[in-house]
């Protein structure tokens, strides 16, 4: 079997066999544009080819840029389009691309790879960790009052909404986009390819949407909520992009003040949000689908902790082990001043980890002591969980709510 990258003459067999690989036919269209895959960048795919030609196997990456921990935009690899047709499955075929493609990461220069898990048991095994969740909230309209703001905040916005459809401001939704991706951790960019092409889900794709649009009180758009009202009385929000609390709370009122809606869902609020802490009766909005979403994958440590900024100063010896690439290392983590030094070292660990754990509590959107109480990190004195934990700890959770 060989694992070759591809070009654009190989776009047909790619797209062919991804969608056997899922048991799926194509979507087709004239000019290709408006299919959820149509972003793909054709020199960043891998085709797996059995000795007699045959295409078993495909893996795709995206130029992205994640934001860390205090507001650093890296460049990372959006792992996608992964899988092997039913035939071939069991044999090592996804294995062999998931290490060539790890090497060709490593061979650009990148220290970072992310990826959306199909499933939760699969991705550990080749070193990506959860590292961001994100929640729905279902809100019964008849409960949907938000309280008064007892100390201004939040709830004291001010400027307008507009109404608008989806295929009136696709700039403006790319600009908004763009300015709160690089203020909040564990977001990725969306490229303009992206948003030309219409890929992805709402509201990149082309399914009609309504945009709430949110500007501030010079007129300047500083947040929108993608939204669709389904055949019965559900109004569902795609997504709710913020600049900060009081402009999210600006649009949740919008969108719960429809008429002719009996509930309202948010897909994707990050579960630390205050939204449902404003609302009159504390039981309105009911909690759902609570999951993973953007997993990290370490391929370069120091590079990674170097990377992002850090609220506390400390210092903390990892030992990593990485064992899908048969690497080990040890490494002192030393911050001061928010900014970190990180070092190979023969100094005693503070805590051993695999490098799925460290992607875990890399954007710190999960405690070290939690993994250390589930039994995934070994801490060698009492104190290392509390150090790590002061060390990673963020001073805003880590949210992705880009689909790729």
């Amino acid at each position: 079997m060989e694992i070759r990258s591809t070009t654009d003459e190989d776009h047909g067999v790619f797209i062919d066999t991804l969608h056997t690989a899922f048991g799926r036919f194509p979507e087709t269209t004239a000019d290709g544009r408006g299919t959820w895959w149509s972003a793909l960048e054709p020199d960043r795919g891998l085709l797996a080819v059995t000795a007699d030609g045959r295409p078993v196997g495909t893996a795709a990456a995206y130029s992205f840029e994640l934001t860390l921990p205090g507001e650093v935009v890296v460049p990372t690899s959006g792992v996608s389009a992964v899988g092997v047709v039913p035939t071939h499955r069991r044999q090592g075929v996804l294995s062999a691309m998931m290490r060539h493609q790890l090497a060709e990461l490593r061979g650009r220069g990148e220290f970072l790879s992310v990826l959306l898990a199909s499933e939760a048991t699969i991705y550990g095994r080749f070193g990506y960790g959860p590292a961001t969740r994100t929640r729905r909230l279902t809100v019964q309209r008849h409960k949907a009052a938000l309280a008064a703001s007892r100390a201004g905040g939040a709830g004291a916005g001010s400027g307008s909404v507009e109404v608008m459809r989806r295929a009136e401001c696709g700039e403006l939704l790319e600009q908004v986009y763009d300015r709160y991706r690089r203020a909040q951790p564990g977001a990725l960019s969306r490229p303009h390819r992206w948003w030309d092409r219409r890929a992805g889900q709402p509201p990149t794709s082309p399914a009609p949407r309504y945009i709430a649009v949110h500007r501030d009180a010079d007129g300047v758009p500083d947040g929108y909520a993608s939204y669709s009202l389904g055949d019965g009385d559900t109004l569902t929000v795609d997504e709710t992009i913020a600049t900060d609390d009081s402009v999210f709370t600006t649009l949740a009122r919008f969108v719960l003040g429809h008429d002719l809606v009996g509930k309202v869902v948010f897909k994707h609020v990050p579960p630390d949000h205050p939204l449902r802490w404003q609302f009159a009766d504390l039981r309105a909005a009911e909690v759902g689908h609570d999951t993973d979403w953007l997993w990290v994958r370490l391929l370069d440590v120091p590079r990674a902790l170097t990377a992002r900024g850090w609220s506390a100063d400390g210092e903390l010896v990892l030992d990593v082990s990485d064992p899908f690439l048969d690497e080990h290392g040890r490494y002192e983590l030393a911050v001061r001043g928010g900014v970190a030094e990180c070092v190979p070292t023969d100094r005693e660990p503070d805590l051993s980890l695999d490098v799925r754990d460290l992607g875990s509590v890399y954007l710190g959107g999960t405690a070290p002591s939690t993994l250390v109480r589930a039994g995934h990190v070994k801490a060698h004195h009492p104190a290392a969980a509390a150090r790590a934990d002061a060390l990673f700890r963020t001073e805003r959770a880590p949210h992705c709510l880009h689909w790729f």
